[in-house]
């Protein structure tokens, strides 16, 4: 192998180093703690590698519960309410939405191009359309690492 064909192929692999790996959404959505009848659960993904140098931190209301990592999704459980979700990079990008007892809400990070750099933009998607993008995603087990 040629040094540039060495250079050639890590130039194209390194966008997909810092992807989520691991389990699937399709293997461990029967495997998921059930949702307590008091709360409701959101969920966080991101579907796209495009700019996946940009992985900013993932707040709701405030708080830090995961980044944007491409291929990768994570949820969280939280009691009914208003709920803010905030990504920044250059920018800001918020999302408001209400969340139910026992409802699901799923949240996509999409990215977005910006002056300097990418942005995520959090936008609230339906279940359906959100289970199709899920089923190639990886698990992040634990996303505040």
């Amino acid at each position: 192998m040629t040094i540039r064909t060495m250079l050639v192929t890590a130039a194209l692999l390194l966008p997909l180093s810092g992807c989520a790996t691991g389990a699937k959404y399709t293997e461990v959505a029967s495997t998921l703690p059930p949702l307590a009848s008091s709360q409701g659960r959101i969920y966080f993904y991101r579907p796209s590698a495009f700019g996946a140098a940009v992985q900013p931190t993932i707040n709701l209301n405030g708080q830090k519960v995961g980044t944007a990592k491409p291929h990768g999704f994570y949820f969280v459980d939280r009691a009914p309410g208003n709920y803010e979700v905030t990504a920044a990079t250059e920018t800001e990008k918020k999302l408001t939405f209400t969340l139910e007892p026992s409802q699901e809400r799923f949240v996509r990070l999409r990215i977005q191009m910006g002056v300097m750099v990418g942005r995520i933009v959090p936008e609230l998607v339906d279940k359906a359309d959100a289970e199709r993008e899920l089923g190639k995603l990886s698990f992040i087990p634990d996303p505040l690492k």
